[in-house]
């Protein structure tokens, strides 16, 4: 795609050219329909994954389809239209499992309920580098053991807590078999690796009795189970803004390494390192996690997968434009999302903490006051079964530790002010 100039990108309409600015950008709507087209196929293996996790929370999973589906196609147009970058939004994943397996299912929230707190962190947008890192690791992991659990790779035991399943089951297989197909076309930089690792093993499962055939193409679900449930009715509780900031933390981390990352891939922020339009940016963010929420899904954000787009020669928010149109085409595949299950699901979530997982080694291995905390952070997670917990009892041992190594000017206000208010919560229990 580099091949592309601005004397091609001269022909293209006149409205796309001032809304745009291709000509600039020095590309064109082909090139930038073919970014939009491989991100979407990167990333639109949510549609399947989102409704399985948010199932586990007594959601009806057809219309956790249709928000999943709407909630990017319109997130994603505001990011195109207002901040004209060439990025895609959807429901985040590890915002999602934290919303079903953390707030509902351990906290017992509601689902309604945690749809409220997930429209708060919206509204409300110092924090440590290391902890960022330790808080994308740590999500990471969790969803690695919800993964393994899910396809009783790992099951409970009473004398380790965890241990290995069975093997010889037939979805245990299978979902270790899609984590590799998944990793290695993903490697090979297969459009829609995820996407195809997922569909190959859940066909493989029909015959064998652990998949049924539903069709592929049909009206879209009803949106209405999910439409407007917002309950606010545990906004006075300490809890309730715990869970706010939890996920106000990791959207606003996961958000801004995306920006950020896939900005600078594209050659888009400028001579002093700064990038061009953050705040239109953020504020698109913000309103696709309130936007969400208010139609049924958790907290939506930016993608990484982005970048496999930028790749392309994807440049302005034109791409974006194109995912967005896309993923309003995906919500008339409602049986096919449906027949995926859960061992197939499993092994894209495999997938993805393994991806995420890569944040530890991003980490200054050196200063052991930035390491501890954020290893605290991260393992805690999967092992409390908790990302709030985990993101804490992080914080807390970050103060601690800064303060008594008289790394005064590391322990910010704000880390002190949440490492007390975490402090609180679990000193109430």
């Amino acid at each position: 795609m580099e091949q592309t100039t601005a004397g091609n990108s001269k022909s293209s309409p006149p409205l796309l050219e001032r809304v745009f600015g291709l000509a600039k950008a020095g590309t064109d709507p082909r090139t930038e329909f073919v970014a939009g087209l491989t991100t979407f196929l990167t990333m639109v293996y949510i549609v399947f994954v989102n409704p399985q996790i948010l199932g586990n929370t007594g959601m009806d999973k057809g219309a956790v389809f249709v928000a999943t589906c709407i909630a990017a196609a319109v997130s994603t147009l505001v990011m195109a239209l207002y901040a004209n970058y060439p990025i895609a939004l959807a429901p985040g994943m590890g915002l999602n499992a934290f919303f079903a397996f953390t707030v509902v299912l351990t906290m017992k929230y509601s689902w309604q309920q945690a749809l409220a707190a997930v429209f708060c962190s919206g509204v409300i947008n110092a924090i440590p580098r290391s902890l960022k890192l330790a808080i994308s690791a740590g999500v990471g992991l969790f969803l690695g053991i919800i993964a393994l659990e899910e396809a009783k790779i790992v099951v409970a035991s009473p004398a380790t807590l965890v241990t290995l399943g069975d093997l010889r089951n037939p979805a245990a297989v299978l979902c270790l078999f899609g984590l590799v197909l998944i990793a290695a076309l993903n490697y090979r930089r297969v459009a829609g690796g995820t996407l195809i690792g997922i569909l190959a093993v859940t066909a493989i499962g029909i015959p064998l009795g652990l998949a049924t055939y539903g069709g592929v193409v049909s009206a879209p679900p009803s949106l209405s189970p999910t439409l407007l449930q917002l309950d606010l009715s545990r906004l006075h509780e300490l809890s309730f803004l715990i869970v706010v900031f939890s996920f106000l933390f990791v959207d606003v981390f996961d958000n801004a390494g995306t920006l950020i990352g896939v900005t600078h891939q594209a050659g888009l922020v400028d001579a002093d390192g700064n990038l061009p339009r953050m705040k239109q940016a953020l504020v698109a963010d913000s309103f696709a996690a309130m936007f969400g929420s208010l139609i049924g899904t958790s907290t939506t954000t930016s993608y990484i997968e982005s970048a496999a787009g930028v790749a392309a020669g994807g440049r302005t928010g034109l791409t974006a434009f194109f995912i967005a149109l896309l993923f309003v085409a995906a919500l008339f595949f409602a049986p096919l999302a449906g027949m995926v299950p859960a061992y197939a699901s499993s092994a894209a979530l495999l997938y993805v903490a393994c991806v995420m997982a890569r944040g530890l080694a991003e980490m200054d291995w050196d200063d052991m006051t930035e390491t501890v905390p954020a290893v605290v952070a991260a393992v805690t997670m999967p092992l409390t079964y908790s990302i709030a917990t985990g993101i804490g009892l992080g914080f807390i041992t970050y103060a601690l530790i800064k303060l008594i190594a008289g790394r005064f000017a590391d322990a910010k206000p704000a880390v002190l002010v949440l490492a007390l208010i975490f402090a609180v919560k679990f000193a109430l229990g």
